[in-house]
């Protein structure tokens, strides 16, 4: 098997856990009831419930699950349940299954997954699956894209209250506050490759290319190709920033402002500490981020066939 084919579980009722955020689900006796029942229609055991808390977001949960002997994790919270989770799940053959809950989900908008409940839980009982890579960064994991400077800032400065509110636009509101903010210097290295000095203002490493909104910045990237792809975003105006986003949104291959690369390890050095973030999550400001790939690191629940390198083209044609 190819790391773009898709595979399909062979157990045809196998057991299951569900991690939930009660935060992020409106009635959870109402989600645990459909869930239940779509389970016991399909022959599956029932699941065990675990929820999330304030001091453990998914990955002591998850590890349980693995633990108690689930076969399939459903996942239902945002960005930041399912970062935890795939923590847990990195190098097991256990599979994830999301069903999105909040306002990021970037992962499941990046790989076509639907954000209705009752195709979440169909595409977990067709039993389509593919081994997905993730990021590490200081001994966690990352699933869409770990990040350096602007992106941070706005993601610290939009609200929770605005995200429940009107949905990613939310975030558009808080990059608008950090449009002046002074460049950061920084130093990259792809693969220990020569140092690249740059006056920058954000520095990504993802796994895959799409922002909030499915708005593409890294056309190039697929989430199991056992590469990272890195965008240096570099304007220093406001006008630049307008050509940028304008290049955004009209999906251009080349956008100004933008410089990509790829590589299986990225270090980025910054002349001052800088805010950081995986997967839409805000992690301690440093000076550094050190990105490093795990290719074909997890399990994950998809829409078969999974034949396209881009699983959101096969979700789009089903």
């Amino acid at each position: 098997m190819t790391v773009t084919e898709g595979t399909r579980r062979t157990n045809p009722a196998p057991r299951s856990a569900v991690v939930v955020n009660p935060s992020k689900v409106s009635n959870l006796a109402e989600l645990r009831h459909t869930v239940n029942e779509a389970l016991s229609r399909a022959g599956w055991p029932a699941p065990r419930w675990r929820e999330t808390s304030a001091q453990d977001p998914g990955l002591g949960q998850t590890r349980a699950a693995v633990e108690s002997g689930a076969e399939v994790v459903f996942v239902c919270g945002g960005d930041g349940t399912v970062m935890s989770a795939v923590s847990a799940l990195v190098g097991t053959e256990v599979s994830m299954a999301i069903l999105p809950a909040g306002t990021g989900n970037l992962l499941a908008a990046n790989l076509g997954l639907s954000t209705d409940l009752g195709a979440g839980l169909a595409v977990a009982l067709e039993g389509g699956l593919r081994r997905l890579d993730v990021g590490r960064v200081e001994g966690r994991h990352f699933a869409v894209m770990a990040g350096m400077g602007f992106d941070a800032h706005m993601l610290d400065a939009t609200s929770d209250t605005a995200k429940a509110r009107i949905g990613w636009p939310a975030y558009v509101l808080g990059a608008v506050r950090h449009l002046r903010d002074r460049p950061m210097q920084v130093t990259v290295r792809v693969d220990g490759g020569a140092p690249m000095r740059r006056r920058a203002r954000s520095v990504l490493v993802a796994n895959v290319g799409r922002l909030q909104g499915g708005v593409p910045l890294l056309s190039e990237a697929r989430p199991d190709d056992g590469v990272l792809d890195i965008a240096i975003l570099t304007p220093g105006t406001l006008r630049k920033w307008a050509t940028l986003a304008w290049g955004l949104v009209r999906r251009r291959r080349r956008i100004p402002s933008v410089e990509t690369f790829r590589g299986a390890r990225v270090e980025v050095v910054s002349d001052r500490p800088q805010p950081r973030q995986l997967d839409g999550d805000l992690i301690d400001p440093g000076d550094r981020l050190v990105v490093e790939v795990m290719p074909r690191a997890f399990w994950l629940c998809v829409p078969r066939p999974a034949d396209s390198p881009d699983l959101a083209a096969d979700a789009a044609n089903r």
